[in-house]
This record gives C-alpha cells, structure tokens and sequence, in this order.
C-alpha cells in the first residue's frame, strides 16, 4: 500500500509540473508585457494575471484555495502581510491572494531559470544574499513599495520551516520595515502546504485544499526601534497560538 502511495505522488507531482509548465506559457506574454511597465502601475497590473492563473492553477492541481479575512485590508490602504512558510508551494498561495497588488523579498538565484525567471522577478524584490550592498538595496526597494501604495509580502522566518515547530523563530526584517514605513502589519496563516509538497519529498507531492486565513492588523503607528522586539513577539506568538488552534479542522 505505501509502494502504491508512493507511486502516486510521483505520478501526481509530474502532473502538477507540467500543467504549471503548460499554464505559465500562456501567462507569459501578458507578464512580458506588464513587466516593461513602472511601479507602481506594473504590481496593479501584475497581480490580477498571477490571481487569475493561480485560481486556474490551484483548483486543477485538486488544490483549490480557501481564502479567510481579506475584509482587514481596506481601501485606501497597504500593509506589510507577514506568512509562515512550510512549503515552495507557499508562494504561489500567499502572493496572488493578498487582496491588492504586493511584492514579495525573493532570492536572486530563481531568477535565473529560464522563462519562470521573467515571472519571479516581475512580482519580486530581489536580493543576493551574498551581497551587502544587495540586501541595503532590497530594504530600500521595500520602503519604496510601502510608498508607493503597494502591500509586502514577507516571510519573517527566513526559510521554510522543516522543524516539528509550528513556526521558526521570526527575523527583525519585516517589522523593521513596518515601523519605518508606520505601515500596519497582517499576519496570514497558511495550512497544508507542506501537505501538498513536503520539504522533505523530493519529486513527490499529493492534492489537498489549501487555506490562507488573515488574521487582525496590528498598527504600528507611533512605533519605533525600540519597539521591534515587542511587535515580533506579539506577532510571532499570535501567528503560533491560531496555527495550532487551527490547524486540526483544516487538515
């Protein structure tokens, strides 16, 4: 029986590369389009075509998405939205369903695969870690995104999280970012994605319903430097206490 499961998730994950292949042909003229285009017109009109195909996408796969709390986003308004991250699957998941256009802090080596890596970079601020100069240029393209009306999404705890733990321990990063900006920052929780692609399965993953849920925003006006460590935890520990609250009714 597990030979059989076995079998199936790599017949299912070959399943799910070629239609991601298949589908990101037919986004990729319209991204080649939009990506000539200047922030923050480009993130308006980039967001639309990552949601359309993911909604495509998802639901194909058999992991459609359930999306919980986008009435916190208001209009008018952008936020630093801070995600767990199980899974590679989270960025296709977080990114297109944060209502509104957003940019996410991603690592420059993707943007080197052919083809995918003229997507990755349309929807990303890109940093080189090895790079000094790099990761000052990243923080001062994300402030620019906050400026220009567009939400961050962010990942504080660096890297997916291969751990028993619910969540790893969060970077200062993000709420860096959002005191300096004075932008309120969104928590979302993400369950199953480490389900559906497992960090430690290579080239084996299994259909599951995804769920993305919002959770209340967390102001930041009159905040400074000082205060970082206290808006980590808070955080941290509100993100941690919903995923376990959660996560057995959503498994």
């Amino acid at each position: 029986m597990k030979f059989l499961k076995n079998i199936a998730g790599y017949v299912f994950a070959c399943y799910a590369l070629l239609l991601f292949i298949a589908t990101m042909l037919v986004v990729l003229p319209p991204v080649w389009v939009i990506s000539k285009m200047k922030e923050p017109r480009r993130a308006r009109w980039m967001h639309p075509v990552f949601k359309t195909w993911m909604s495509v996408y998802m639901p194909l796969i058999l992991c459609p998405v359930s999306r919980k709390g986008k009435h916190h986003f208001k209009n008018g308004e952008n936020y630093v939205v801070v995600i767990n991250h199980n899974s590679l699957m989270d960025i296709p998941v977080s990114s297109p369903w944060i209502p509104g256009p957003n940019k996410t802090l991603a690592k420059i080596e993707m943007s080197r695969v052919p083809l995918f890596g003229l997507i990755y970079k349309a929807g990303s601020i890109l940093v080189d870690r090895k790079r000094e100069g790099s990761r000052r240029d990243s923080i001062l393209r994300m402030q620019e995104t906050l400026e220009e009306g567009t939400n961050l999404c962010l990942y504080p705890e660096g890297t997916r999280n291969k751990t028993n733990e619910p969540l790893q321990p969060f970077y200062d990063g993000a709420f860096i970012t959002a005191i300096k900006a004075q932008k309120a920052v969104i928590p979302g929780v993400i369950f199953n994605t480490g389900k559906v692609l497992p960090h430690n399965s290579k080239g084996w993953a299994r259909p599951k319903r995804v769920h993305i849920h919002f959770l209340d925003p967390v102001p930041t006006t009159g905040l400074g430097m000082d205060d970082v460590a206290a808006l980590k935890s808070s955080i941290f520990e509100t993100m941690k206490s919903y995923y376990i609250t959660h996560k057995n009714e959503l498994s």
